[in-house]
């Protein structure tokens, strides 16, 4: 049943390309570009945007006696981190992401043919 699965799965066009062009990890290889330091820069970025930006608001918001900031700014910045951490994704790792899920289903492919 697996194998039968897995020619299943190797019939469609991403597999079978995979495992045509024997697909490997030399990507990793190369030499990381400025885009990449940037996307990684903002994704440690959107940690700090995240839950310690929060927490201050939340602190602030109980001192200032001001509920509307935390009701309001919470959320916000809750999409503002997802939002940064998703264009440093997108930045560092976009096609390094590709590279993996060829090697990736070449590798299990093999295995369970």
């Amino acid at each position: 049943m697996i194998k039968k699965l897995a020619n299943g799965i190797a019939k469609t066009k991403f597999a079978s390309r995979a495992i045509n062009d024997g697909a490997d990890l030399s990507a990793f290889k190369e030499k990381p570009t400025a885009q990449h330091f940037l996307g990684i820069f903002l994704m440690c970025c959107s940690y700090i945007i995240g839950w310690p930006a929060i927490g201050l608001i939340g602190a602030f918001s109980v001192y200032w006696h001001e509920p509307m900031l935390i009701i309001i700014g919470g959320p916000l910045l809750l999409v503002i981190a997802h939002l940064v951490f998703l264009a440093g994704m997108y930045l560092a790792g976009g096609k390094y992401v590709m590279v993996f899920f060829r090697w990736a289903t070449r590798v299990t492919l093999d295995k369970l043919m």
